[in-house]
């Protein structure tokens, strides 16, 4: 704590927080879900008497004292609920990825010694009994949706679990209550792993609590008066962090999207929510924008102009406004009636205020694109190990493809900075995790001994103090003639300059010359994978070029020279653009199918897991270095 300022705030634990809010908002509608097609409001003082409900049943289950609670499924009220409620038994809630396999789910149970985990279905549960015998720790299991199919003596229906602890006291539970600390850890996060096993981020209440009051302090939340929708995977700290602990401090009402939401229900839930802020992670907006475009390429020749016209002013009004100078362009009220306005509706972002994005780089494009609709996207900066949020940008103060400002309250630094002024950033403040989890030596690399967090991304600082991302050091690619590449800015500037990509993958570690992987844009089937089928954009760039083919196995086999020259052009520009020669490309193949989070080149956020990607595609990699060693 610090002596004055918002760092001097008093810690509060989650229960403590709950209060304060049940004290001004219990009547005010917190969790809203749809059961049979209606949406079913719970109200603060509902919600909470059904966390303390789920702490009782909890205790009588067993749960021992920093013992964890392991949480697999989809968005639901019983999700928060299972959360807030380990946390007031004295357990560790953990959320574990929806899309981790059997053996990646046993690692982090056994790792939390889960007392009990919480699973959705029996999808999720048939993962569990696969490894329930390396679960030493574990003594029942509760499956929140569905009917059970088989009868187990430690396997509980969600019903039959908030019934289990009525006979446990209230004189219990507060004694329990009463002996958590502001200090002591609450919640584990487990980062992703792109390497390695992941390693459970221990989280305080004060971690928690004073992040969440951070937030509101510098983004000017309404209390009790947002409305946001849960659907990003709560394992994730960026998600938890919005969706779960804010809302409390907040007062916010959250509806559950359904668990299609990323495979396109989302759109419709946008619709009838009307959420006041809303967070995407880059591929969310990259959807959308996918799918304007896809229309907007099917409107009359009349109705395009129209359009143009319209974003073009509202651009230059975004940019205006983004600068301070507040210029309002000749045509933007007439644009903002006839197009924008429109727009906002149509996609259910008509009463959002701020429209934010994390957890992974987005490109300079998407960005531009909705800036033209008048709807700023602001970006966020942070890690599971920062509680989420370190940087933050909002409405009154944001620069294009900066993450803004520290939240107040928090510090930073730029570690051995380079002569452009790009250094490693360094993060400090209340919301620094306590450590990982048994890994007292892997604490030790991440954090120094005066509390600083070393992030492993690269960054530097504009004459404003606005943050750009310049890179990670682990991805930085150093060629044969040691100069130092950062991947990112090379793959989204190819991605621009040609519009039937969808992934793009730089390489060129201690290897003569730069060449690409890329894939094309397809569609994407029910489960989330992706199909041989091109995208509407994708045939649209393929009618321009005057070429029949639907499938991308067919320009594949047919090496497409129109597509392959398209590639190899776009490829040239960017090029024309390097720092060095060193920088230009000269290589790319594209691979059959696209990245996706099931094929195991993505990670549950979306990011590129590069190592993977290398190894799953070797052969096709030393085709392109033949000949060069």
């Amino acid at each position: 704590m610090e002596g004055s300022g918002p760092a001097s705030r008093p810690p509060l634990t989650i229960h403590q927080m709950f209060l304060g809010t049940l004290e001004n908002y219990g009547d005010h509608p917190a969790l809203v879900y749809k059961e049979e097609g209606q949406w079913v409001k719970l109200t603060y003082r509902q919600y909470y008497q059904q966390c303390r409900a789920a702490a009782k049943s909890f205790l009588k289950l067993g749960l021992e004292r920093y013992h964890g609670v392991g949480i697999l499924g989809f968005n639901a009220p019983e999700w928060f609920i299972s959360d807030v409620g380990c946390i007031l038994a004295g357990g560790l809630a953990t959320g574990i990825y929806t899309t981790n396999s059997p053996e990646a789910c046993q690692y982090v149970a056994a790792n939390c010694e889960a007392n009990v985990l919480v699973v959705e279905n029996q999808a999720q549960l048939d993962k569990i009994l696969k490894v329930k015998d390396q679960l030493p720790h574990l003594k029942a299991i509760v499956q929140y949706k569905g009917s059970l199919k088989q009868k187990l003596p430690f396997l509980y229906t969600w019903e039959e679990f908030m019934k289990l602890g009525e006979e446990v006291s209230e004189e219990q539970l507060n004694a329990v209550i009463d002996s958590l600390q502001a200090n002591e850890c609450c919640s584990l996060i487990y980062t992703s792993g792109t390497t390695g096993n992941p390693k459970g981020v221990m989280l305080s209440h004060d971690n928690l609590t004073w992040t969440a009051s951070a937030t509101q302090d510098k983004l000017k939340f309404k209390e009790a008066g947002e409305v946001l929708i849960s659907y990003l995977p709560l394992s994730h700290m960026a998600a938890q962090m919005f969706e779960l602990w804010i809302s409390i401090w907040l007062a916010s009402t959250v509806y559950f999207a359904e668990p299609d939401a990323l495979k396109g229900s989302l759109g419709t839930t946008l619709k009838e929510v009307h959420p006041t802020c809303f967070l995407g992670v880059p591929r969310v907006w990259e959807k959308m924008q996918e799918k304007m475009k896809a229309v907007g390429a099917k409107a009359s020749p009349m109705r395009k102009r129209v359009a143009d016209w319209a974003k073009s002013v509202g651009l230059q009004y975004s940019y205006s406004a983004m600068n301070g100078h507040n210029v309002v362009p000749w045509g933007y009220t007439l644009a903002n009636n006839l197009v924008l306005k429109k727009v906002h509706a149509a996609l259910g972002l008509d009463r959002c205020r701020i429209s934010a994005t994390g957890a992974a780089p987005i490109s300079k494009e998407t960005l531009n694109y909705f800036m033209s609709l008048n709807i700023p996207i602001m970006e966020m900066y942070g890690m599971s190990e920062s509680s989420g949020p370190h940087y933050v940008s909002c409405n009154e103060e944001y620069r294009i493809t900066s993450c803004g400002k520290a939240l107040p309250g928090c510090k930073i630094k730029l570690d051995n900075p380079d002569e452009d002024g790009n250094g490693e950033i360094c993060l400090w403040g209340r919301n620094i995790f306590m450590g990982y989890l048994n890994m007292p030596d892997k604490t030790a690399e991440a954090v120094d001994q005066e509390g600083w967090l070393y992030s492993g991304d690269l960054g530097k600082h504009d004459q404003d103090g606005f943050l750009y991302i310049t890179g990670r050091i682990k991805e930085l690619i150093i060629t044969a003639g040691g100069e130092n590449i950062p991947p990112v800015p090379i793959e989204e500037a190819l991605k621009a300059e040609v519009p039937i990509i969808s992934n793009a993958m730089l390489l060129g570690d201690k290897l003569k010359f730069l060449s690409m992987l890329v894939t094309l844009k397809c569609v994407v089937n029910d489960n989330g994978e992706p199909t041989d089928k091109l995208s509407p954009e994708a045939l649209d760039v393929c009618r321009q070029l005057g070429i029949t083919a639907t499938k991308v196995s067919e320009i594949i086999a047919n090496m497409e020279p129109a597509v392959y020259n398209s590639i190899q052009e776009g490829m040239e520009r960017v090029n024309a653009r390097a720092t060095s020669n060193a920088q230009k490309v000269q290589k790319f193949t594209i691979l059959e199918r696209d990245f996706s989070v099931g094929g195991g080149e993505l990670g549950p956020t979306m990011k590129l897991r590069r190592p993977i990607v290398m190894k799953m595609y070797q052969e096709k990699i030393n085709e392109m270095y033949a000949g060069a060693k």
